[in-house]
């Protein structure tokens, strides 16, 4: 039998669902609970957290500001119309919803000691509240000092928030808590995969690495869409720790949108939100997505994270670049005009190449213009890229061409062939199977030519990569026969599949999958 009361509480409660119900269809269905300003801004996010994931209809289409701000009468004239006018009120926050229902009932609320909220701040009240720090549920920085702040036992706090960040969030992820759910489609398949693998395999780094679900924070800093333009480009990258000074000139040199995955460590993401709000350059720019995944395993999934950041662009077109390249300061409203005037997408599938040099110089004036980089290249400041240690990957640019070149020119797939490309957004992702150093790129390509994509060369574009030492991953793939041997297996098993979805097609990327790995490759 129900205790007297519960009820009534039971009413109220079924009375707060239905006025979340009744705000949900009233206010644009955004089970986000946010609050749009003008011009599409998202504000404060509500009560509902949605998961991570940009706000995008299911056509993949950004609508109008007036769309979004739930206007069921925004027409293709209505961005003429003035905002002088009245305006209608903004619909509530899903608090203040919840603050009416309480008012009304105050029976729901269950009054907690203050040793469930200690607010951390210079005229906090907590000498009366409590005698240790052991006694404490939960304490709140709400001074806008945040760590600063001046309180009893406030250094114990400090240091314990600050352990907390240096955690790995995968400890907590799967051994320190196990909460009883339903797994998510696949873990089971996922989970037998995984038993089957044999720790004496001399690969088995690289088998483990491929069927490791990584953590990821899609936008993990706010982030701004770019409106929608029938021919706008996103820049797409990945990137680690010990490349992050890179992003300043990248900012500087392209302007347009980004999608940039960042492969960190718990303690690391939170050194990287420091180092953007430091930054003006960083700070200033919303166009600019960060999708951390966060790190697990002894090989970089250089695939799983280019297509994380390529599964978040939000503009038709895609730049396949790297992280260590700077593009030329036009090539943004180049690539966007040549787009136009070569009838990509629906009347042309193409990729188009971007030329890539390379410079060995840490300081050096970047050209402006193709004249100014020409003479660079005669002068010997700069190089075609990785012409001293793998020209193959490049030479079917023909870079001999491309200094005469006065209109886009048609090249053919060639073995190891790996330039860097602008392609449709849903183009064909990259093979995750592909992880640390070696092939990532190529596979693309193979895959890309495999589907009769076009492989036009921009006669005014280029792209210069600069010096850094090198990775991990490449000194083991230079020093490790196993590691070569491993790259080969992962090799045949991709012909393997692209014989099967290609058929007899394939036979011509064999002779190229069957050549040896120069360790001097970098």
């Amino acid at each position: 039998m129900l205790p007297r009361g519960r009820p009534r509480a039971l009413g109220a409660a079924a009375l707060l669902l239905l006025l979340l119900l009744l705000g949900f269809l009233l206010f644009g269905g955004d089970l986000g609970c946010e609050r749009r300003e003008p011009g599409g801004r998202a504000g404060a996010p509500g009560c509902f957290p949605g998961p991570l994931m940009p706000r995008v209809p299911p056509d993949g289409r950004l609508r109008r500001a007036a769309a979004l701000d739930g206007d069921p009468g925004a027409g293709p004239g209505d961005h003429n119309r003035s905002d002088c006018g009245p305006q209608p009120p903004p619909p509530p926050k899903c608090e203040d919803i919840f603050n009416a229902v309480i008012k009304e009932h105050p029976g729901l609320v269950q009054r907690l000691p203050c040793v469930w909220n200690v607010q951390l701040s210079d005229h906090t009240l907590a000498e009366r509240c409590y005698s240790e720090a052991s006694d404490l549920k939960v304490i709140h920085w709400n001074s806008p000092k945040k760590l600063r702040v001046k309180n009893k036992h406030v250094e114990f706090f400090r240091n314990f928030y600050l352990t907390f960040l240096e955690y790995d969030g995968n400890l907590l992820r799967r051994e320190l808590f196990v909460c009883p759910s339903q797994p998510p489609p696949g873990a089971e398949q996922l989970q037998q995969a995984l038993a089957q693998l044999d720790e004496e395999d001399p690969c088995f780094e690289f088998r483990q690495q491929q069927l490791t679900v990584h953590r990821v924070h899609v936008t993990f800093l706010p982030h701004e869409p770019p409106p929608p333009r029938p021919h706008d480009v996103t820049l797409v990258a990945q990137l680690s720790m010990d490349r992050l000074q890179m992003l300043e000139a990248l900012c500087r040199h392209w302007p347009g949108p980004m999608s940039l995955a960042l492969y960190l460590t718990d303690a690391e993401a939170q050194q990287f939100l420091h180092f953007v709000e430091a930054s003006p350059v960083l700070a200033a720019r919303q166009d600019v997505a960060y999708h951390v995944v966060y790190r697990e395993g002894p090989l970089y999934p250089v695939n799983q994270l280019r297509n994380v950041a390529l599964a978040q662009a939000l503009t038709p077109y895609v730049f396949l670049s790297d992280i260590d390249f700077l593009p030329a300061y036009s090539l943004y409203d180049y690539l966007r005009a040549s787009i136009e005037q070569l009838g990509l997408g629906s009347r042309r599938k193409a990729a188009l190449v971007v030329p890539a040099f390379e410079t060995l110089r840490y300081r050096f004036s970047f050209p402006h213009s193709k004249v100014e980089l020409l003479a660079l290249l005669d002068a010997g400041t700069l190089y075609t890229f990785r012409y001293h240690e793998w020209p193959r990957g490049h030479a079917p640019t023909d870079y001999a061409r491309w200094r005469e070149a006065q209109a886009p020119y048609r090249v053919q797939w060639a073995a190891n062939y790996e330039p860097y490309v602008v392609v449709p957004r849903d183009c064909p992702r990259y093979d995750p199977r592909f992880v640390g150093f070696g092939w990532n790129k190529v596979a693309h390509i193979v895959e890309l030519d495999a589907q009769e994509y076009e492989l036009l060369v921009l006669p005014e574009a280029f792209t210069i990569h600069l010096p850094h030492a090198p990775s991990l991953d490449i000194s083991r793939f230079r020093s490790s026969p196993t590691y070569r041997d491993c790259l080969q297996a992962l090799k045949d098993e991709f012909h393997q599949d692209l014989s099967r979805h290609h058929g007899a097609a394939a036979l011509k990327y064999l002779p190229a999958l069957q050549q040896p790995q120069s360790p001097a490759r970098g």
